[in-house]
Order: C-alpha cells, then structure tokens, then sequence
C-alpha cells in the first residue's frame, strides 16, 4: 500500500506536502478556553484563514493542528479554512492537558478502551457526519512523572499507532519530561522514529538535548516567534549545535503559534510566517546550509507524516 499524509481535505502525497509547519493551533473553541485561557481562544475561521492564506503565499504547503477534538479542536472549520487557504491541514487526533476538558468528559476517555478506539475511529473512520480523519496522534503529559489517567492516554496512543501507523506528537510541559517520556515508549516498544517531541527547546540546555536526540525520536522545536526579536535566540542556537552533532534528520520545526497575540490578523506579531520567513534567515546567518533548511521543513516532515493506512 502507498503511504499518504492524512490531511482534513483527504490524503495527499507525501512529496506534495511542501515546507511544513510541524504543531500549530489555528482553532481553539471551547467554553473552557473561553473563560480560563482568553490569550489562546482561537474560534475566528476569517481570522485563521487571513493567517494560512499568509503562510501560503510565503511557500508553506502543510500544517499540523495539535487541538484534539473535544479539547477544543474543530475539525469541520479546519476543512473550510483549508479549502479557502489552500493549505493542507493534519488534524490530530488524541488528548491534550487535562485542564482543557470537562472533568467527566476526560475521566470517560481515559476509561477502559475507550481513548483507543476513539483515536482508531478518528483516524480510518472520521469526525462528525463528513467523516474528517486524523492523520497524527497528539499526546500530552504535564509534569516530568506522568499520572496513571497520562499513562492511559500514552498506552492509547501506543496502541492506536500499532493498529493504523499514524506518527505520535508529545507535548512536553515547558520542554520537561522528555526522557520520561521515552524511556515510556521504550518500554511498549514503540518505534521512535515514529514519535516527535514538541516544546523541549524551552529547555536549552545541550546534553539533554543530545540525550533526547541520542535515543533516535524526533523533535519539533516551536519558540521562534517568541525569540524572533530577541537578542539571544537561545532557540536557533540550540537548532544550529544539533545539526552540528549529527541529529539534522530528526529535527523540525513549528511555532505552537496559540496566541492572539502571535497573529497579524488578530493584530499581533510577527504572524506565524514569521518561522518561514525571519527565523529561517537567522538560522541561515548561523550557519544552517540549504540543504539544511530543506531538510528540516520539507524533508523530515515528508517522511515522519507519512504512514500507510491499515
């Protein structure tokens, strides 16, 4: 069977993929968001595709949203933002932090079965009467000890990827917990080729890079837009001295660009082009080839998105 990338809009051909965006939030729309986290209520499907349609026009062709359905995901606005755009969209199927869902919305779904045959379902079947499918397992742990609910959600994961080959993305709470959470894939004998991290580089510290690195999973390094201005970019350093230790084909690149404030058409800045356009520069002036540029936004996202449909 041919591999794909399982995209809102249907499957796609890896190598038409483009330069991708690795984890980005353009919908976040739940009462919970609303009133608790008003900085990352993301609802405006306008607002979403003035956005893609920017990142379209400077050459970004595929996205991944990290907003599970039921955390706050909407996988019908993400197909028409698509399909206005022109950008390809991977929707994610799974569960983020528990402070997103209602208290027994997360306590059915970390129950039995239930979490895995939703993730499979998601992915080979669809969301909703159209029948949008998940095309990446998102997982996430909010401290360095998952708790046993965390571990049910990583063991549903496992599970799912084993039965559709969908890749898995974790979110590592501010960049912590990463080797935890390998060390966890180890164990279930998960393929780490086949798992990306999101978040570490807010942690810059070198040996727990090379240490996740070291262990063949990928990761996806997301704090561009907040450090594009900065004096230090601590970020594109740590970017630069990975290359340079022989880690180029497990890395990519996101901006988590879940903030009102990170928005052009939401008044903010520097728009999440900004990764495609001025971060790709400054790794450039640091050091990072063509070759490696294209690399990290084209290749490695072509091969880790990619998967066969059971």
């Amino acid at each position: 069977m041919t591999a794909i990338i399982r995209t809102v809009t249907g499957d796609i051909d890896p190598m038409t993929a483009g330069p991708t965006y690795l984890h980005e939030h353009l919908i976040i729309d739940s009462a919970i968001v609303m009133h608790e986290f008003p900085e990352i209520h993301l609802c405006e499907i306008d607002a979403a595709v003035n956005e893609t349609r920017d990142l379209k026009r400077n050459g970004i062709g595929t996205l991944v949203d990290c907003m599970p359905f039921q955390s706050g995901g909407s996988p019908e606005k993400l197909r028409v933002i698509s399909a206005m755009s022109g950008l390809n969209i991977v929707f994610a199927t799974g569960m983020h932090n528990k402070k997103y869902y209602e208290e027994n919305v997360y306590n059915h779904l970390t129950s039995g079965d239930v979490l895995r045959e939703k993730m499979i379902d998601e992915i080979n079947k669809g969301i909703g009467p159209e029948k949008i499918q998940c095309g990446i397992i998102k997982v996430a742990a909010a401290s360095e000890s998952m708790t046993r609910e965390e571990e049910v959600v990583f063991e549903s994961a496992i599970s799912a990827h084993k039965v559709c080959g969908a890749p898995i993305l974790t979110h590592c709470e501010s960049g912590n917990g990463a080797i935890e959470q390998i060390e966890f894939f180890q164990k279930s004998s998960m393929p780490l080729a086949s798992v990306v991290l999101s978040h570490t580089d807010k942690v810059a510290d070198l040996g727990y890079h090379k240490e996740i690195l070291g262990s063949g999973v990928n990761v996806e390094y997301d704090q561009s837009l907040r450090q594009l201005h900065s004096a230090t970019k601590p970020s594109a350093k740590l970017t630069i001295k990975m290359i340079e230790a022989g880690f180029i084909d497990q890395i990519m690149l996101g901006t988590d660009g879940a903030r009102r404030s990170l928005w052009k058409s939401h008044g903010g800045n520097p728009g999440l082009s900004g990764l495609f356009l001025g971060w790709k520069d400054v790794l450039k002036d640091m050091g990072a080839s063509p070759a490696h540029i294209n690399q990290i936004f084209i290749e490695n996202p072509q091969r880790f998105l990619a998967f066969e449909p059971q």
